[in-house]
Parts: structure tokens; C-alpha cells; sequence
């Protein structure tokens, strides 16, 4: 990561002009769930603008494998000194942030940016236009929270070709391949990888339940493994603790865990960022929702498969905390390997091995729109 102090914009190698050209920036301070949420807005954006440079400010690491995905030209992080300058109203002292800024034609922010501080230093550094938002804004009328992103920007849901699937560059693909054959992963077996955590540990499911599942993924000559992100280590120790033979990856370098999705027949997850980063993937995967509501935050894709158990009559997550049936969640092991078999039955459950992936901005959406809905959704 750059260095906050004498920071370095990060970007792919591209050939240089005797002037900058014009550039779009994209700020975005969520977390990788509510980024990838925001990908096909991004795609929409910058499909506008196909001879501007691009930039994204955002945090780590979804910016940086968003960069190495060559979906944007240059990444920072949000985090940095130059931020910071421009969320306190001053023009960045970075030099090349500022150059960035000078040549921008287009700013997307989705943050609350009340008071205007941020606009008023955009309007400093010589933006000419700029779209300043919350995704939470009560102003606005989607309801999937995908679609929000997209209302910021004009845009509306299936009137493009922009919103499907992000294929794996063959460099990460590569990357990730070597670490994972150094820690002697089979591909020679159907990988069905569980993430058992969440940014909350109230919208995981009873880790009883994946231990039973993948008890019986292992009886159908499947090979489970427990993906761990850099905020599960408590949901992962209490699934690990139940099916100790079943090796846990730590998921913090994001071009690993696309490697090993893009390797796996199945993925399983609650709602959360991993989650939403599997169907970005196009991976088979089921999302187990229990207290958040999937019309609103549920991954999109003919690929998605959603199960929840009753709806969810908590009006607070103080009242989530103190409700102990949890009756949302209650989804059985059969029910999650019946969905899964169902996938398999749907696919070819051959080991995927994806080598031909190479991601660039589209240079147009006058492609044939793509619908999605979601496959399975029981209550």
C-alpha cells in the first residue's frame, strides 16, 4: 500500500502522452461487499468516458484487485494523507492526485458529503462535473442496493450489458495458483469453499449447521475448505473447531481467494462481502441470509442461489442480539447440500479451471442488456 506521507498513486503500465489525458475518478470508502455492489455502476460510468484515464480511490484490498483487474487505470487508498486534505476541504498537496484532479472531467462519490466540504474542494482543484451521494440516501428510490448505486449515476437496472459477471485476469490467476498448489490443494476433486463469517457475526448461520453440511459434501467425494477473511477469525474457529480436518485458507490476499473461487463448483456464504465478491465471479454459490433482507442486499445472478429461513421480524439489531430462536436462520444441512446437489446437477462439476481471463473497460455498452434474478429463495 502507498505510504500515507509522499503517497504514489498505484497504476497499470500504460504509455505516456506529452500532456495527461482527461480523467473520471471514482471514491467509494465502503468495504469490499459494498464495493463490489457498486461494480456495475462503476462499468456504467466509465463506459461514458472511454477515452478517460481512471482512478479510484477506495480502501484495500478491493481497489487494489479492482486495479490488477484492469477495470480501473490507478488506484489510492482512501485512507491517505491526500484524502484526507480533500475530505477536510483543502486542495491535496499530493502532486499527482492533483494532476489527476486537474484534468477530471467526471468525480463519483458515493459518501455523505454534508456540508459540501468535499465539493467545495473538488470545485478547488478544478473539477468540472461531480455526482456526491450516500448509497444510504433516503432520496433515493431503488430498493436493491446495487440499483442505488446505479440511481446516483442516471442509471437504472437491466438497461445495459455492463452488469454481469467479472472475469479473472490470467495473472491472478497464475498468482494465485502457485500459492495454492504450495499448500497442496487438490484440484483433482470438486472444491466446495465455505466462508462461515460476515461483517457481523449476528448475520452468520449456526456453525453446527455448515459442520453437518460439509460432512456430507465430504460423503459425496467433495473436498470442503473454510475460506477465513480478515475479520472472521471467531466464525472460523468455531466451524474449524467442529470439522478440524478441513484446511482453512486466510482469504486477506483477494487474488488467492479468486483463484481458489474460480477453481471451486460451489461456494457457500452468509451475507457478506465474500459473498458478493463469489457471484461478481460468476461462481455457483449459495447465500444463506438470516436478519438482512436479500431484496435489498442479496448478490444478483442466474449462478445466486439464496436461502433464508423465516422472515426476519426484528426491528433493530439490538433485537437481533436478543432473539435467540433466531428463526431467520433456520436452515438445515439438507437444505443447503439439497441446493447444492441441485447446482451440480445444473453444471458441469468438473474441477473448474478458467486460464483464458483478461478484464479491460468496456468501450461501449451497445451490447444485448443482461436480466438477473435470483434462483432460489425459500422461506
Amino acid at each position: 500500500m502507498p505510504r500515507a506521507c509522499g503517497m504514489r498513486v498505484e497504476q497499470i503500465p500504460l504509455r505516456l502522452h506529452n500532456h495527461m489525458a482527461r480523467t473520471v475518478i471514482i471514491l467509494h470508502p465502503g468495504a469490499l461487499g459494498d464495493v463490489v455492489l457498486a461494480v456495475p455502476a462503476m462499468r456504467r460510468l466509465l463506459a461514458r468516458f472511454p477515452q478517460h484515464r481512471s482512478l479510484l480511490i477506495s480502501n484495500e484490498p478491493i481497489g487494489r484487485f479492482l486495479l490488477e483487474c484492469r477495470m480501473v487505470d490507478a488506484w489510492i487508498p482512501v485512507q491517505g494523507a491526500a484524502c484526507t486534505d480533500l475530505f477536510a476541504g483543502s486542495v491535496p498537496a499530493s502532486t499527482e492526485l492533483g494532476c489527476w484532479l486537474n484534468e477530471c472531467d467526471c468525480t463519483v462519490a458515493w459518501i455523505n458529503d454534508e456540508g459540501g466540504t468535499l465539493a467545495a474542494a473538488l470545485r478547488c482543484c478544478g473539477v468540472r462535473e461531480m455526482i456526491i451521494q450516500s448509497p444510504f440516501s433516503h432520496e433515493l428510490q431503488a430498493i436493491h442496493q446495487g440499483d442505488r448505486f446505479l440511481e446516483t449515476i442516471g442509471e437504472t437496472a437491466g438497461n445495459g450489458s455492463l452488469d454481469g459477471q467479472t472475469p479473472i485476469p490470467s495473472h491472478l490467476m497464475e498468482r494465485g495458483q502457485v500459492h495454492l498448489e504450495r499448500m497442496g490443494i487438490p484440484f483433482d476433486r470438486p472444491i466446495v469453499l465455505i466462508h462461515p463469517g460476515s461483517g457481523s457475526r449476528r448475520k452468520c448461520v449456526n456453525p453446527e449447521v455448515l459442520a453437518l453440511a460439509i460432512e456430507q459434501f465430504q460423503g459425496e467425494d467433495m473436498c470442503p475448505l473454510i475460506l477465513e477473511g480478515p475479520a472472521d477469525r471467531k466464525s472460523v474457529a468455531g466451524l474449524s473447531n467442529l470439522v478440524p480436518a478441513v484446511p482453512v485458507i486466510a482469504g486477506g490476499d483477494l487474488s488467492i481467494v479468486a483463484c481458489l473461487l474460480a477453481r471451486s463448483v460451489l461456494y457457500i456464504g452468509n451475507d457478506s462481502g465474500m459473498t458478493h465478491l463469489a457471484a461478481l465471479l460468476a461462481v455457483p454459490a449459495i447465500a444463506l441470509f438470516g436478519p438482512t433482507d436479500p431484496e435489498r442486499w442479496a448478490p444478483r445472478g442466474p449462478h445466486v442461489t439464496v436461502l433464508r429461513g423465516a422472515f426476519c421480524v426484528c426491528l433493530s439489531w439490538e433485537s437481533v442480539a436478543a432473539c435467540s430462536g433466531k428463526p431467520c436462520f433456520a436452515i438445515s444441512a439438507e437444505v443447503i447440500v439439497g441446493a447444492g446437489k441441485e447446482i451440480a446437477r445444473s453444471i458441469d462439476t468438473t474441477p473448474r479451471n478458467p486460464s483464458q481471463y483478461a478484464l479491460s473497460r468496456p468501450d461501449s455498452c451497445a451490447t444485448v442488456p443482461r436480466s438477473f434474478s435470483l434462483s432460489m429463495v425459500t422461506t
